[in-house]
């Protein structure tokens, strides 16, 4: 292609990018609105909507939904997934043991658990999380490694037309960038920089492009996805675009597409589902009327309190008493006509149930969102057995339990990604440590491990494996329950010590069992130099 011919492909590819931003931003105000009002809620900031009539009112909040989210926060913390990769053949167990290490140095190199987190709340407080998979050349020290990265919800646009993110027509990545930034990584277009394709006015309008932009323009990440009628597969493509100028293109590298997958590299988690969308709703969606209302109602209970701390005294003209008088309470006499022209009223008090219907609200925001007691840890008293405890526990805590089952088939969906992306950008030889019956062994990783040869001819075909996901850190009393039916199982004699450790859950298990198989390996030496002379014997005897 000419010069002159790709510079009008980057220019129809400039102003399609921004038509489409333009319907999807239109789209996204309102949404955008709802998740900063969300935000709002979480930090107890929502008596912002309320418009303020007296100065002086209280406006009281008792953060309940923030300690809602925060107590099934902590227990989707304590369920952070982690991979175990299967194989499909037994061949293949070796390269699925050393996949499932390449996954895990990837994740500790760039701090999964800090994306599990954001990814966490998100989910929680606005409703859905989102989660990016690449590749980043700088991982693990310079050798590069895949990546699985939270995207915060108010930074992307999906297709409001699709109620699957993977079928809609783009995906937009936005943020503001300096120009100072566009001139070191993007030298060749800065100097062609225009103004804003938006313009400010517009931006201050969607509440999450409202900052001054006098030295910043709009940086667009902008995916979109092709249809090969002949492959009969899509393929993604990606460029950057600012101030109406295509920074970097990635068909120009790739051509037939970014990903050899196929697939958009984002994989979103909605919790409570939205009909006719991808996204979703959170708790503060759900209860946050409930907070209106008991937050109102203490207001409602501070300003009886606040009127009745102050009794007013009521002076009528024929008693004679000058008002100004009765209020310097330093005076010891007061003179008058009559003191029937003088009357104390006092604020009447509030009904008792007012004071429990405010609490039976906050209560049932707890029940229903599943941050009750025993998911707390706050059980009666008498229960002191683990299984108890952790019967209980699983009983309560339904619904955080269904997140966590929601976060960990995404985080299956990602990995599978990841291994994909692994399988085709990986180009340098790593180490990894592989623990086998409890030692460690180093193995090497290539991406040509993860292809066979077919069996007739030179076709290359990818090897598969199953994922499935577990809980990198079990609960206290779930390890408990664990750790005592393993134990209880190797009193009857159905299981030798080395599986009842294997399945219990403690520190230092790994050296444990490595002790376990030296002893064993040396009573079987032990018992065939016993043997040998018998042996020995009884042959000389044959003979």
């Amino acid at each position: 292609m000419k010069a002159k011919e790709q510079t009008e492909a980057k220019r129809l590819l400039c102003e399609r990018a921004y038509g489409l931003f333009r319907e999807f931003r239109g789209a996204y105000i309102a949404e955008w609105q709802r998740l900063e009002r969300c935000e709002r809620m979480y930090r107890g900031d929502h008596w912002h909507d309320v418009p303020q009539t007296d100065k002086n009112e209280p406006r009281p909040v008792t953060p309940i939904i923030q300690s809602t989210v925060e107590n099934v926060k902590a227990e989707l913390m304590d369920r952070l997934p982690e991979a175990v990769i299967l194989p499909e053949s037994p061949a293949d167990a070796e390269v699925a043991r050393v996949i499932e290490a390449i996954i895990k140095q990837n994740h500790d190199a760039d701090g999964y658990a800090k994306e599990y987190r954001k990814l966490v709340h998100d989910l929680l407080v606005g409703g859905y999380c989102v989660q990016e998979v690449g590749y980043d050349n700088n991982l693990n020290g310079g050798l590069g490694g895949a990546f699985i990265r939270h995207v915060d919800a108010r930074s992307i646009l999906f297709d409001p037309l699709a109620t699957d993110a993977q079928e809609g027509r783009a995906v937009f990545k936005l943020s503001l960038k300096t120009r100072d930034y566009i001139g070191s990584h993007f030298p060749k277009a800065a100097p062609f920089l225009t103004a804003d394709a938006l313009g400010k006015p517009d931006a201050m309008e969607d509440g999450i492009l409202h900052a001054d932009r006098q030295d910043a323009v709009l940086f667009l990440e902008y995916w979109w996805r092709e249809y090969d009628a002949e492959q009969e597969r899509y393929s993604v493509h990606m460029a950057q675009i600012a101030g109406n100028q295509v920074l970097a293109d990635s068909r120009d590298a790739k051509p037939f597409g970014l990903f050899e997958h196929g697939l958009y590299p984002f994989v979103i988690t909605p919790m409570f589902m939205r009909k006719g969308s991808c996204l979703g709703l959170g708790i503060v969606d759900m209860f946050e009327t409930q907070q209106k209302y008991a937050d109102k109602l203490d207001q409602t209970v501070l300003k009886n309190a606040l009127m009745a701390s102050h009794n007013k005294l009521l002076v009528t003209e024929a008693s004679g008493f000058d008002t100004d008088d009765l209020r310097d309470w330093s005076k010891e006499v007061h003179s008058g006509e009559s003191l029937s022209g003088v009357t104390w009223f006092s604020t009447p008090p509030l009904p008792a149930y007012i004071i429990g219907y405010i609490q039976s609200i906050r209560e049932s925001i707890k029940q229903e969102s599943g941050a009750n007691d025993f998911s707390r840890g706050m059980v009666t008293g008498g229960v002191t057995a683990a299984s108890a405890i952790s019967a209980m526990q699983e009983m309560s805590n339904k619904r955080a339990r269904m997140v966590a089952r929601m976060l960990h088939e995404s985080f299956r969906d990602a990995v599978r990604l990841e291994i994909e992306v692994e399988r085709e950008f990986n180009f340098f030889t790593r180490r990894v440590n592989v623990t086998v019956n409890g030692e460690a062994k180093e193995c090497s990783f290539e991406s040509a491990m993860l292809v066979r040869r077919a069996a007739a001819g030179n076709t290359l075909l990818p090897i598969e494996f199953y994922i499935s996901v577990k809980a990198q850190q079990e609960t206290k009393y779930s390890a408990m329950s664990q750790n005592e039916l393993a134990l209880r199982m190797l009193q009857s004699g159905i299981m030798t010590p080395a599986q009842a450790v294997e399945l219990m859950v403690f520190e230092g298990k790994d050296q444990l069992l490595k002790q376990l198989k030296e002893q064993s390996e040396q009573a079987e030496a032990h018992a065939a130099q016993q043997n040998f002379p018998q042996q020995a014997g009884q042959t000389g005897r044959n003979v």
